[in-house]
């Protein structure tokens, strides 16, 4: 359980999140998976990262519960922590300095459409769903990666409605690379990293500080901007009312999720 990271092949690193049932990341798991992403794209042998997800799903944003529990005890360091380390771990996807491919099973929600919004590329199953539930869990975030997923009046509408879209719809508007049965989903994203591999390191480094470089929104800035009104929402005590009455269960339902 946790993060962890293998070279299957030369020139590919594969960050692999594994934290059961759903795939809810606690605190500290955001940090762990933010060091992995960057020590792979620090490795001058690595051309191209794969993050990927064991399990039911590939991400179900944060660990609620463990939010709750800070909450009810009168703290909020759960929730800056969760904040700071969606943040980093968002960051560290689209700052590695190679490229990264996204290979997504399952649910892909809250915070894990900030890991795919940032990612280079994104290979998914075609039993993978995308969303961000945040308004039905009493917070607010990551509809800058949503924007980078869909056009951008489809965001708003599945902001507001908490509702999914599919691996094939994201493949129609073109931010999904491909779309496969999920037992041979992580065929498929070694396959695109094999490509890329095959490029000049060096170059490829350049490569992708070349392009998040002409990019048109700072995302880092941009997330940071939504995160305020998370903590405001929390502080002003809609947050928890909106979570009380939502009453999931992180040990049982992929929608404990909240960044």
């Amino acid at each position: 359980m946790g993060v962890s990271t293998s070279s299957p092949e030369k020139g590919i690193a594969v960050v692999t999140v594994d934290f059961p049932p759903v795939n809810a990341l606690p605190v500290q798991g955001w940090y762990d998976l933010a060091d992995a992403l960057r020590a792979a794209g620090r490795d001058p042998d690595v051309r191209c990262v794969v993050l990927a997800a064991a399990g039911r799903g590939f991400n179900a944003g944060v660990d609620i519960k463990e939010m709750q529990r800070d909450t009810a005890s009168g703290g909020h360091g759960a929730l800056i922590g969760a904040n700071r380390g969606c943040y980093e771990a968002f960051a560290a996807v689209y700052e590695c300095e190679v490229p990264v491919v996204a290979a997504v099973n399952g649910f892909c929600l809250g915070g894990g459409i900030g890991l795919v919004g940032n990612a280079d590329a994104i290979v998914a199953s075609d039993d993978a769903t995308f969303g961000l539930p945040e308004l039905d869990r009493g917070a607010l975030g990551a509809a800058t990666h949503l924007a980078r997923l869909v056009p951008q009046h489809m965001m708003r509408a599945l902001y507001y409605t908490s509702r999914t879209a599919t691996a094939q719809e994201l493949h129609a508007h073109g931010s999904v690379w491909k779309v496969v049965p999920r037992e041979e989903l992580a065929a498929a994203a070694l396959g695109l990293a094999r490509e890329i591999a095959r490029k000049d390191g060096y170059l490829i480094r350049l490569a992708k500080a070349a392009i998040n470089g002409i990019d048109p929104v700072d995302v880092r800035r941009s997330y940071r901007f939504e995160q305020g009104f998370t903590f405001e929402a929390n502080l002003s005590g809609v947050a928890d009312r909106v979570r009380d009455t939502f009453g999931g269960d992180s040990a049982t339902a992929p929608r404990e999720d909240s960044k």
